[in-house]
């Protein structure tokens, strides 16, 4: 995203962010099912792109006790609520913010940290329109044996029509597209990288949970 793009962000989100996790739980589904995927090792390292209002970054900080978090997002004002979400749980020493742009991003210049045990993307690259160079920004990030987990909108050809079509054109009011072709180009990208690739697609491929794990 360019810097337009990352002030638009601000804008849209310079509300919402207050009842930005109440109003996305009904329908963001998987998150947590991602996050209770991820078995970091002990003393792991994990890192959210697009960590919004922080809700994932608290809930993985909670699951997994003994890691260190790191998370960025380009909207400055999701990453206020962000850390004042942490501050509040008390998380803060644990937890470390940075605004960033997820289609080109230098961890060890944010963090100075250049490796991560578990990289997770939750619903982002639906709003992303490079969402292929941010897979292709994240993978090298990955240590070795780390992996990088995905939960985002699926294809939702099982839906029925009913439901999907009005859910689509909803989703599109607010710049968000369920992207047809995430799973061939995570495959074929961890293919590239030598890396093992699993899918899932639950909820009748409402969403899509994709995982490339480095050897």
């Amino acid at each position: 995203m360019s810097e337009p793009a990352a002030r638009l962000m601000d804008r849209m989100y310079r509300y919402q962010r207050y009842i930005y996790d109440f109003t996305r739980k009904p329908y963001l589904l998987g998150r947590d099912r991602m996050l209770a995927g991820l078995n970091p090792p002990v003393g792991g390292t994990i890192l959210e792109i697009g960590c919004g209002t922080g809700r994932n970054l608290i809930r993985a900080a909670q699951i997994y006790p003994q890691t260190r978090l790191y998370g960025f997002d380009v909207a400055a004002v999701m990453l206020e609520t962000a850390s004042q979400n942490i501050a509040r749980r008390g998380l803060a020493g644990r937890i470390r913010l940075a605004k960033a742009d997820a289609v080109q991003f230098d961890p060890l210049s944010l963090f100075g940290v250049r490796q991560f045990d578990r990289i997770y993307i939750s619903y982002a690259l639906s709003m992303i329109p490079d969402w292929q160079n941010v897979l292709k920004q994240a993978l090298p990030c990955l240590a070795p044996g780390g992996s990088l987990h995905v939960v985002d909108f699926g294809e939702q050809g099982q839906l029925p029509g009913w439901f999907a079509s009005p859910l689509r054109k909803w989703l599109a009011m607010f710049d968000v597209y369920p992207r047809a072709e995430l799973v061939p180009f995570a495959r074929d990208l961890a293919q590239a990288h030598a890396c093992s690739f699993l899918v899932q697609n639950p909820l009748r491929g409402y969403a899509v949970l994709a995982q490339l794990k480095r050897m």
